[in-house]
């Protein structure tokens, strides 16, 4: 089963291309369009193929309350004590920087995606020509908003962190009913930052052989290893947050790469993706020169014509010029057929059985 291959942005993905690899700015950008710009030129200059923005408004996430359920009250999330409202106000990128930072990027190369988290913002997104909606693991509960991203006409990514097989199994239906065929599930752990430990990448497999589509991976994880684990079990796509610099500390910072670790990824995932290569069997032609030094079946002391061939003059050694080792035992014993040289190669113009 080979699922569908596409393009996002002009940019294939799926089956026999290397991962698409996505530079998510998210809240990265510290309120600052000119940083935000920033963010996307070096997210080109270190090899990443798409730029990945978040697409909301406070109001379309939660309500402007007080109640203690409005906070965050997980001592171990990088947002512990905010109000879920002034965090999303903090956190958006405004509706009116979409343009120009979409307009940089594909100046630059890259392809333009972006987390939706209502049915309103895949209108605007859809208005901008974006290549390719995102939906959140938060959101994958969201069907309503997945039924709208689905019959988009865009490719459409789905985060699954937190997600059981029922809710997957609800996104992918709720997809496929709507029109959708062009779409990769996003392996993810929806912890910020997330550890190898909890990667569970094998879970892309698992999610290519039920649901027949792309899989790839969303990594929240400071390293590259889940994502090199990956490109090697064949990701169509792997996303990791991007920031300038961690010190700036952007409100995703925490789990986000710089761009020399953003350098480090793309050329890792590039060589582990080139090393699967293909089912090959037999000398590659870049082996041809080891070829000549296997070992082979050698005189290594002079030999009369009628004498036998036994383990003291004759021995399995480099290089390749004589009878393959496998015929060794069915020389020794046989004579030889003329004079021999020693350091001569062996072939069967030499034996004779008496």
């Amino acid at each position: 089963m080979v699922a569908k291959v596409f393009n996002i942005g002009g940019k294939p993905v799926g089956h026999g291309h290397r991962p698409l690899i996505v530079a998510e700015m998210s809240a990265n950008h510290c309120g600052n369009l000119d940083y935000a710009l920033g963010i996307v030129s070096a997210a080109a200059e270190c090899g990443a193929d798409a730029i990945k923005l978040q697409t909301w408004r406070p109001g379309s996430l939660t309500i402007n309350s007080q109640r203690p359920e409005f906070f965050i009250s997980d001592p171990s999330s990088p947002w512990y004590g905010w109000r879920l409202w002034d965090l999303y106000e903090k956190a958006h990128t405004p509706l009116q920087w979409h343009e120009p930072i979409f307009n940089a990027a594909r100046k630059a190369g890259l392809a333009c995606i972006s987390t939706a988290f209502d049915p309103e913002s895949v209108e605007f997104l859809l208005s901008l020509s974006i290549d390719a909606i995102k939906i959140a693991s938060f959101e994958l509960v969201h069907i309503p908003l997945i039924e709208t991203a689905a019959k988009s006409g865009k490719p459409v990514l789905l985060s699954t962190g937190m997600a059981t097989r029922v809710e997957l199994d609800d996104a992918v239906a709720t997809l496929r009913a709507s029109g959708c065929d062009q779409f990769i599930l996003l392996k993810c752990t929806s912890a910020y930052p997330s550890e190898e430990a909890s990667a569970n990448v094998l879970t892309m497999d698992d999610m290519y052989r039920c649901y027949g589509c792309n899989v790839g991976l969303s990594d929240h994880s400071l390293r590259p290893y889940s994502a090199f684990a990956a490109a090697s079990l064949g990701a169509a796509l792997i996303e990791k947050h991007f920031t300038l610099s961690r010190g700036n500390k952007g409100l995703d910072s925490a789990f986000s790469l710089e761009p020399p670790e953003l350098l480090q990824l793309v050329e890792g995932i590039n060589l582990t993706w080139r090393s699967l290569g293909e089912i090959a069997y037999g000398p590659l032609d870049v082996e041809e020169s080891s070829m000549k030094e296997r070992p082979s079946i050698y005189v290594v002391r002079s030999i009369k014509k009628g004498e036998p061939f036994t383990q003291q003059n004759v021995r399995v050694i480099r290089p390749a010029n004589g009878l393959p080792p496998k015929y060794y035992k069915s020389v020794l014993g046989k004579v030889s057929a003329r004079d021999i040289e020693s350091e001569s190669p062996m072939s069967w113009d030499h034996v004779t059985e008496h």
